[in-house]
């Protein structure tokens, strides 16, 4: 199956840049699409210095809705946003004070590629992190989901007026140039190696970074026994009945076990809705993402808290695909309402589930 790659790097413009990201992207586009897959055939989506996280979300949700296998290289810098300290890539018109609108938050990332069946995701990734995000990460590290296998290393921030150079991916590029792509794993080691024997390692060690060449991430494997194989197989055959019908079981034992408000249950209603939106059923998609929000709320879980903000983005979005007026119109009081406690991120979401329910309104 051809593979997809998606090769990010972002950095700010101006005062604010640790790292010059995007002066990797020609030595990994000079490498052969099929290399930096590892599949005979592949796509390249090139992202540089972006400027809208929302344009970068779209990016991104359209390489991870394939089954095929998908490779991420991200390149850099980390910042957390003031209200509630999350990790988000900043993008090219960041600044301290506006991380939260400008930036993209790092679970959009982990969200998207949550799913995807096990073995056919792969992140590479070579951050910098100003002096908020690295003291964070060295006692939270950086998620990027269950079923994800993540190589490369977070830097601390370089010395002052100092832009870093990605050295880690450019190792991996130069690598990779070779024409030859060895196991990811011996991959890493190579680019560490390289990274270890230059200036940018000592350096790295004196600024007490763990591993030499800083946070080193490594694979993560999912559970041998772990469901959502299962499911994402089904969804790629188009058996998805079979898949909801799975999750559903999922569910169901969370809820006996933990409750209907636990965690585990809920996440088991978030793969359902995901599901419905790759059955084609945006309607009921919809539905259980608005239950989600709405069950996340009632815990207590603030409105800006990224699970609840991701709940009711994911709903609006489903809700927006839903064609027939009637369910639309069923739908949309509940969407607007919880709009009006979790406004999100994008700027007058409310007004437009507003104006569209006036649009349905004269239609009936």
């Amino acid at each position: 199956m051809p593979g997809t790659v998606l090769l990010l790097a972002a950095s700010p413009v101006g005062r604010g840049r640790l790292v010059d990201a995007a002066s990797v992207l020609p030595v990994l586009a000079a490498v052969e699409p099929a290399v930096l897959s590892g599949t005979d055939t592949a796509s390249v989506v090139e992202l540089a210095d972006p400027v809208e996280p929302q344009a970068v979300l779209t990016r991104l949700r359209a390489a991870a809705a394939s089954p095929a296998p998908l490779t991420v290289f991200v390149t850099g810098q980390l910042q957390l946003d003031r209200r509630q300290r999350l990790p988000h890539l900043a993008l090219a018109r960041t600044t301290p004070a506006t991380v939260r609108y400008t930036a993209l938050p790092w679970h959009w990332l982990r969200e998207e590629l949550r799913l995807r069946p096990d073995g056919t995701t792969t992140l590479v990734a070579d951050l910098y992190a100003d002096e908020e995000s690295w003291r964070q990460l060295r006692e939270r590290p950086l998620e990027a989901g269950r079923t994800v296998a993540v190589y490369g290393r977070i830097a601390p921030p370089p010395s002052r007026r100092t832009v870093a150079v990605p050295a880690y991916m450019k190792a991996v590029a130069t690598i990779l140039r070779s024409g030859h792509r060895p196991p990811l794993e011996q991959l890493h080691e190579q680019a560490l190696a390289r990274l270890a024997g230059g200036a940018e390692g000592a350096g790295a060690m004196r600024a007490g970074a763990e591993g030499g060449p800083g946070i080193v991430l490594a694979a993560r494997r999912p559970a041998a026994a772990d469901p959502h194989a299962a499911i994402a197989a089904w969804v790629e055959s188009g058996r998805h009945g079979d898949a909801d019908a799975l999750a559903a079981r999922w569910e169901q034992a969370a809820v006996r076990a933990y409750g209907a408000a636990s965690e585990d249950a809920l996440h088991w209603t978030e793969v359902r809705a995901d599901l419905a939106m790759f059955a084609g059923d945006a309607a009921r998609s919809c539905r259980a993402w608005l239950t989600v929000a709405a069950t996340r709320l009632a815990m207590g879980q603030s409105a800006d808290a990224p699970a609840v903000e991701a709940a009711v983005d994911r709903a609006h979005h489903q809700w927006g695909q839903i064609r027939e007026p009637e369910r639309a119109r069923e739908l949309g009081p509940v969407l607007a309402e919880l709009r009006g406690r979790v406004p999100g991120r994008r700027r007058g979401a409310l007004d437009d589930v507003r104006r569209q329910l006036r649009q349905l309104q004269g239609q009936s």
